[in-house]
């Protein structure tokens, strides 16, 4: 089944880079485009508080943006579709992920100067890591010409399993002449043994499996994300994969700061892959974290013909 690139398309600069890099992508996975186009992101919906009328009304207005980006996607070398929704919800990301699996989303990386846009990004990752669905962070100074051709992953010494949906992005780092780099982050000393374990846990998890075997390389660092930003720039990166585990909830916390910051500061598209939590079957477990996140009745979401 072809993967789905679900896009978060706009108007701007930042959105349209995303595009543009999405459809490189899809073209090279021979994958498939949904420019999708919201207005707000949250947990809970927000049209619970307001009249019914008033959320149809805000449906209606959409119908001049879905139909410029219809004519947007006829532009592109993929085929695309386009899905409107007043607001991105945790149903709403399970149903789009639902309908079009498996799914990759792709968002676009915004600067500190536009405070709105950011808090936007900040809760769509949250909603869809939450429900975990890979998603692809792209920086506004991605090429759009050419897919990734090097592919750093940042690995440490636990092994990982990977879920089906993140599976379905293997064939990213298939393409010919893509060459992959193993970093391992390590602070205080030395850790050869670490690095050692971080590639075979890379290996194991089936990931590059088939592939000539990564190189392998250590970095010292106070902080992870600074790092791996470091590793990045050390080997000329045009993009960086890293793992979203399922942990104890301090755990969790740290991880998700780690992942924020380098969403919002590599100066390369991050690529998010979330890894199968323990016992739980990968085919179910995006749906099973996105059920649980909370229990809202898909309200909002409408194909835009």
């Amino acid at each position: 089944m072809a993967l789905s690139l679900i896009v978060f398309a706009g108007f701007y600069p930042p959105a349209r880079r995303a595009v543009k890099y999405a459809d490189v992508m899809a073209q090279a996975m021979v994958g498939q485009l949904v420019l999708l186009h919201v207005n707000r992101a949250s947990l809970f919906d927000p049209n619970d508080l307001v009249a019914q009328g008033y959320h149809q009304e805000e449906l209606a207005r959409q119908t001049d943006t879905a139909a410029i980006l219809y004519q947007q996607a006829q532009s592109l070398q993929t085929t695309a579709t386009v899905e409107v929704a007043t607001d991105l919800l945790p149903a709403v990301a399970q149903d789009l992920a639902n309908r079009y699996q498996p799914a990759l989303f792709v968002l676009s990386q915004v600067d500190e100067d536009r405070p709105v846009a950011a808090d936007m990004l900040t809760s769509c990752v949250e909603i869809l890591r939450a429900g975990g669905y890979p998603l692809l962070v792209v920086s506004p100074t991605s090429p759009t010409d050419h897919p990734p051709r090097r592919i750093l992953i940042a690995a440490d010494r636990e092994p990982f399993t990977l879920t089906a949906e993140a599976q379905a992005l293997r064939p990213l780092l298939a393409q010919p002449g893509v060459e992959i780099i193993v970093a391992h982050v390590t602070s205080g000393v030395e850790d050869d043994e670490g690095c050692a374990l971080a590639l075979r846990a890379v290996q194991a998890s089936g990931l590059v499996e088939g592939l000539p075997t990564p190189e392998l390389r250590g970095f010292q660092h106070e902080h992870y994300e600074q790092g791996v930003l470091a590793a990045a720039l050390d080997s000329r990166a045009d993009l960086v994969v890293v793992l979203a585990r399922h942990r104890s909830y301090f755990g969790n916390l740290f991880h998700r700061s780690v992942t924020a910051k380098l969403l919002e500061n590599c100066p390369v598209p991050v690529l998010v892959l979330p890894a199968a939590a323990p016992g739980v079957a990968t085919e179910t477990s995006a749906l099973v974290a996105a059920t649980g996140i909370a229990n809202t009745v898909l309200t909002g979401l409408t194909p835009a013909f």
